[in-house]
């Protein structure tokens, strides 16, 4: 029994148990998935093995894996009498009481040279998002709306903004020609500090295909506008319309 707690001390050996819990698999494969060398997880297995918590099969030139379940339940018992600390995530009875929807999520991206605090100002600040836009863009109280050059209006409402990190926002269109029928879409835009600048990404969710397709250009666009306006105004002209404006002295 010793030999075995001492096997399920590595994290890696655990790891491995979970990898093929419910498979076979060579050792090739399961290195695979580990940033180790294949003699590593071979020593790995073979310590698994000497403990009796997998089984290995021989298929032709190939040796397969599998965890042994009669053996890491023996460890169950000895380590606990309770039996629910040991009941896998999808025996557990509270997960009835919620409900989950599985939908899409498209993942835009774009790095560009103004800083995180420039990057996060053009889309909170509403002059600075009116001129990188090419369209007026009304921001007050959180809440937002636009109308683009070939009529379609947009609007929404930031609901969770953490300055020069992130803003979570619900939108959608007034448009019968976009393909998101009566409801608001939600969307997370994360600034990331990089080296040389920022980068932008946005978390958008969809409930259909033809929403993703359709999310998957509009934010490609509006990024790509946003880095083009950057790429030709100099980071400092930026910060320097970002300045607050002193008042006129009388």
């Amino acid at each position: 029994m010793q030999d075995t707690f001492d096997a399920l001390q590595s994290p890696v050996r655990r790891e491995i148990l979970s990898l093929i819990w419910d498979r076979e698999l060579p050792v090739g494969e399961i290195a695979a998935e580990f940033e180790v060398s294949a003699p590593t997880i071979s020593q790995h297995l073979k310590t698994l093995r000497d403990a009796g918590l997998v089984v290995m099969v021989a298929d032709g030139n190939f040796r397969r894996y599998r965890a042994h379940h009669a053996a890491l339940r023996d460890v169950r018992t000895i380590l606990g009498k309770d039996p629910e600390r040991w009941l896998p995530a999808d025996d557990l009875p509270e997960i009835e009481l919620a409900r989950v929807r599985t939908g899409f999520v498209v993942t835009a991206s774009v790095d560009v040279t103004t800083d995180v605090g420039v990057s996060f100002s053009a889309f909170n600040n509403a002059d600075l998002y009116s001129e990188w836009l090419g369209v007026p863009v009304t921001l007050r109280d959180g809440r937002f709306a636009s109308t683009l050059e070939w009529g379609t209006r947009i609007r929404g409402h930031y609901d969770v903004v953490v300055a020069n990190e992130l803003i979570a926002l619900r939108w959608d269109f007034e448009d019968d020609n976009v393909p998101i029928p009566g409801g608001e879409m939600i969307a997370y835009m994360r600034f990331i500090a990089r080296r040389d600048g920022c980068r932008i990404e946005v978390h958008q969710l969809c409930d259909t295909q033809a929403q993703v397709e359709f999310m998957d250009v509009a934010w490609r666009m509006v990024l790509g506008r946003y880095r083009e306006f950057a790429a030709a105004n100099p980071p400092k002209g930026l910060s320097r319309q970002l300045r607050p404006r002193r008042p006129k002295r009388k």
